[in-house]
């Protein structure tokens, strides 16, 4: 049992998902790690808060006095000198106290002229910010939300940061127009630092780069992290420990082991320097060789870990493996699941679509309200996504908005056409051609024969677990002169190289891993067949 619940922190063909980290510790070194922590915890706690409060003031002091002006421009002078030598020591000084007593150093940092950005990998705690000291406190690029904060804010303000807001396009535009600038000032401003993966993982594989440092096509130098430690205690991730759990089990070591690699400049190629993914791509490639770790193409896409094929994104955690996973715990063979299907879609065909965790229980054949509940709240998101995804305000729309919307989610009321159709892709228990068109039929509310680019959007987000942001491509290709029809979405779905590359290795049984799935002979069920 426990080998099949780690599956579901398991990418495709078996790698291990990169955002998904716990601290795995022996009995021994949970008990000298709690009466280490007991005392070096708040020690160090209030070391650290004490040197927070001496940098505070000094970050401010280096801009006091200036203007606007003079603020968009690089500190020079006296206050460069004088700050800049005092916020490294103090910065210094708080990862001294939390333990991080060496840092070691390999090769030789580049200059400014030489590579103006430096690109570190794998970005995995935030502890990596330790990398700032033996970098000379390069500028960073930082949301913009962060400056709120009490002391951060003022780092930022000291450091001069590139400044962005995730939920605002307008600032994203703006913070590439200052970094170009910035990049591609011949020395006029200091070294950028960025970690290109954009979010942090458990370092077994480098996530897909994002293309901000490699747009103006400069010379960049690969910066590697290590933490070559007995104990893995410092990394934070999308699940597993928390950040404040990396704290307590870093603050509870005695010390803390960190090396910085700085690998050769990287000048790219004119094609490279012509195409920013391909230049990020190949960056990639060659710090995941260095670090003996896979170059993935995983990102995280609305605040989900997720596999890009094409423009369609793959959840690495696909609700209908966890909810597979929760009805093989709850005593649910085969059978059983193929009952369950058949009421659902019975369901959906004749019966309100909107469902809470009781309906939901009573269609799954469960007797423990909770794994109903569980279920429902893998699905909760996928259905507030579409719903303000819908522009036309029908009667389906007004019945699960008032269900779902005016509830704030609180009994995750969620549209069952979503756990139907991603559980019945990944079950094997129903014929894929027949499941396409069971759900183009489920999503074409009038019965016109076609679907919107919304409609098509819930539908694969049904589909594959997880709202599709980016279906324009999609719709594009298997519509004709603004009409989707039947025939050509299962054509397209079936045939065509990059979509039939999504249901062979996202869509499959086999893949997913479900043994459990057999029937009372022992034989593996697929579609209407049955498989030896």
């Amino acid at each position: 049992m426990e080998k099949l619940e780690r599956r579901v922190h398991e990418s495709h063909h078996g790698s291990k998902n990169p955002f998904f980290h716990a601290v795995t510790m022996s009995s021994f070194q949970r008990i000298r790690g709690l009466i280490l922590g007991s005392f070096l915890f708040p020690v160090r706690l209030v070391v650290v808060v004490l040197f927070f409060l001496l940098m505070w003031p000094v970050a401010r002091l280096r801009l006091a006095g200036l203007s606007a002006e003079d603020r968009n421009r690089p500190v020079t002078g006296w206050r460069r000198w004088l700050f800049h030598p005092a916020i490294w020591l103090l910065a210094r000084a708080v990862f001294f106290s939390l333990g991080f007593v060496w840092v070691r150093v390999k090769g030789r940092r580049a200059s400014q002229k030489e590579a103006p950005v430096l690109v570190v990998a794998p970005h995995s705690t935030f502890l990596d910010m330790l990398v700032l000291n033996p970098t000379q406190l390069p500028t960073v690029v930082s949301r913009s939300e962060n400056t709120s904060l009490p002391v951060i804010g003022a780092l930022l303000e000291f450091n001069q940061s590139v400044l962005v807001s995730r939920s605002d396009p307008d600032s994203r535009r703006k913070a590439v127009a200052q970094l170009t600038e910035r990049i591609t000032s011949n020395g006029y401003w200091p070294q950028m630092l960025m970690f290109p993966e954009g979010t942090t993982t458990n370092g077994k594989a480098l996530i897909k780069f994002k293309p901000g440092a490699f747009l103006c096509g400069i010379p960049v130098q690969p910066v590697l992290l290590r933490y070559p430690n007995k104990l893995d205690t410092v990394r934070w991730t999308y699940k597993g420990t928390t950040w404040l759990g990396a704290v307590w089990h870093t603050a509870s070591q005695l010390y803390t082991n960190m090396t910085v690699e700085f690998l050769p400049v990287y000048n790219p190629s004119p094609e490279e320097r012509n195409d920013p993914n391909l230049y990020a791509d190949n960056v990639q490639k060659l710090m995941a060789k260095a670090l003996g770790v896979p170059a993935t193409d995983y990102i995280m896409e609305g605040g989900v870990p997720v596999q890009k094929v094409g423009h369609l994104s793959l959840p690495l955690q696909s609700p209908g493996r966890e909810t597979l996973t929760l009805l093989h715990k709850a005593g649910l063979g085969a059978s059983e699941v193929e009952a369950a299907l058949d009421r659902m879609i019975d369901r959906c065909q004749s019966g309100p679509l909107s469902v809470g965790a009781e309906d939901l229980a009573g269609l799954l054949g469960v007797a423990d309200r909770r794994t109903a509940e569980n279920i429902c709240g893998f699905y909760s998101e996928v259905l507030r996504a579409c719903l303000l995804l819908r522009r036309h305000c029908d009667v389906m729309s007004v019945t699960l908005a008032s269900s779902a919307l005016f509830c704030g989610f609180q009994e995750k009321v969620v549209d069952l056409r979503q756990i139907y159709l991603n559980v019945a892709a990944l079950s094997g228990l129903v014929d894929f051609k027949s499941l396409l068109r069971t759900a183009f039929n489920l999503f074409d509310e009038e019965g016109t024969g076609n679907l919107s680019a919304e409609e098509l959007s819930c539908l694969m987000g049904a589909l594959l677990g997880l709202r599709q942001r980016h279906i324009e491509q999609l719709y594009s290709e298997v519509s004709s002169g603004g009409w989707l029809s039947q025939d050509n979405f299962v054509r397209a779905l079936t045939n065509h190289p990059t979509y039939q590359k999504v249901v062979n290795e996202h869509l499959q049984p086999g893949q997913a891993g479900w043994q459990f799935l057999v029937n009372n002979n022992g034989n593996m069920l697929n579609g209407t067949k049955k498989v030896i």
